[in-house]
């Protein structure tokens, strides 16, 4: 079972949660909504969620493929529902970069196992409604240093 304990630490909405391992993410309200910028948004943590579990897929597909990641960049846009309370991700697009000596096939392949069938919370998105799309880039890092 998972626990995660959080404590109020700034104004009205300002929390910090841990996990039951130490790891700690601050969240809060915007200011316009009352809160101070302390953290994330709720709704900006499913997407950091979104990335953080894609990424873990990607990365142990691409080493089971021997291929070498040597970074990897994320990048998630998303649209949410306009005049509805509560207002859900109604759009989400997520950018792959990866660089290293990676095969643009596999990592493609990779991140279409990870979106459609490893990931949780891209699931968890799309049984919400939400259209979730993704494309990968990959710089080839060998290749840009034999030039």
């Amino acid at each position: 079972m998972n626990i995660i304990e959080m404590e109020r630490k700034t104004g009205d909405f300002g929390f910090q949660a841990k996990d039951e391992n130490g790891n700690v993410v601050q969240s809060d309200s915007s200011i316009e909504n009352g809160g101070s910028n302390y953290g994330f948004r709720p709704m900006q943590l499913i997407l950091a969620g979104l990335g953080s579990c894609s990424a873990i897929d990607i990365v142990s597909i691409l080493k089971k493929q021997r291929q070498t990641v040597e970074d990897f960049k994320i990048k998630i846009a998303g649209e949410r529902e306009k005049n509805k309370m509560p207002s859900l991700w109604e759009s989400v697009e997520i950018t792959f970069e990866l660089y290293g000596n990676i095969n643009t096939e596999k990592a493609n392949k990779a991140a279409s196992l990870s979106m459609e069938k490893h990931c949780s919370v891209a699931e968890t998105l799309r049984r919400g409604g939400t259209q979730v799309t993704w494309n990968v880039k990959v710089i080839n890092t060998e290749k840009a240093l034999v030039q």
